[in-house]
């Protein structure tokens, strides 16, 4: 049985030290909000940087962002027409930050494939590393990842004006609802209007899957492991993308598959435990 997590490690969690790398030529400004807030889940950004060629007029709408932000720029000339030069200074930036041995993670902002060595080797060296990019990067990359997040779902839960939009809605003018369990998968790349998931596997079953593997006895299941479970074998697993902001309100879209206990008194005491439903 996985033991929920402790006060004790949301604590370390809130208090680890991060180095946010966003890759310019790989991101928009108007997800970095988003990002960074997202970010601040995980932990501290103590380092912020941007790495670009920011003569470019294709770059001059970075500027605003980094004044706003606190983000330093990182100027890397094209040397050569067609060749990335940016992805280069990133490495090896990240790889010097590394051996500084005064973090407990990376947040790599990028939709490049190219950064999936760099993920495993950071992961390699005990890091977490959180990958942020969109829904077209390549899976090599997501799956190097410990966490990935898709901007399309930050972009939406920022740019919404005059209330908030739902973060899973994004290209759609209604919440996304997760696929059925017989439904076929849809394929990388599609908006979240037109596929529950971009990358394979039921969400239902990959949450039964999970709570069997956490459960007790009684087969009751503490959420939290769950949700560490099921981004432990998806890491770009997130109830947003189908129209729900915490895998409880997912879970209780369907009653007939799944039960809920809320234990203890209400606060930061409560608990919240999952069955599966034969």
């Amino acid at each position: 049985m996985t033991s929920p997590p402790s006060t004790a490690d949301t604590a370390d969690q809130a208090l680890q030290r991060l180095a946010v790398l966003i890759d310019a030529d790989n991101a928009q400004p108007a997800i970095i909000e988003g990002v960074l807030a997202e970010v601040a889940k995980f932990g501290t950004a103590s380092v912020k940087r941007i790495y670009g060629d920011f003569t470019s007029q294709q770059q001059s709408q970075w500027k605003k962002m980094l004044l706003r932000f606190s983000i330093s720029p990182v100027q890397q000339f094209a040397y050569t027409s067609g060749k990335n030069a940016t992805d280069s200074a990133l490495i090896i930036d990240a790889m010097d930050l590394m051996y500084t041995r005064r973090f407990d993670g990376f947040c790599l902002v990028s939709s490049d494939s190219d950064f999936t060595r760099l993920a495993q080797r950071l992961r390699e060296e005990g890091l977490t590393v959180y990958g942020f990019g969109e829904q077209k990067t390549p899976d090599p990359f997501v799956k190097a990842c410990d966490k990935f997040t898709y901007t399309e779902l930050l972009r939406s839960s920022v740019s919404a004006s005059g209330g908030s939009q739902a973060p899973g809605a994004a290209g759609a003018g209604k919440g996304v609802r997760p696929a059925a369990p017989s439904a076929p998968t849809e394929a990388p790349g599609k908006g979240l209007g037109e596929a529950a998931t971009p990358n394979d596997g039921d969400p239902l079953k990959l949450i039964r899957q999970a709570i069997e593997d956490a459960c007790d006895d009684g087969g009751w299941a503490h959420l939290g492991a769950v949700g560490h479970y099921l981004t432990k074998i998806r890491p770009d697993f997130d109830p947003r993308l189908y129209g729900h902001r915490k895998l409880s309100d997912l879970v209780r879209e369907h009653p007939d598959r799944f039960t809920l206990d809320v234990r203890g008194s209400a606060g930061a005491s409560q608990a919240i435990y999952v069955r599966n439903l034969d």
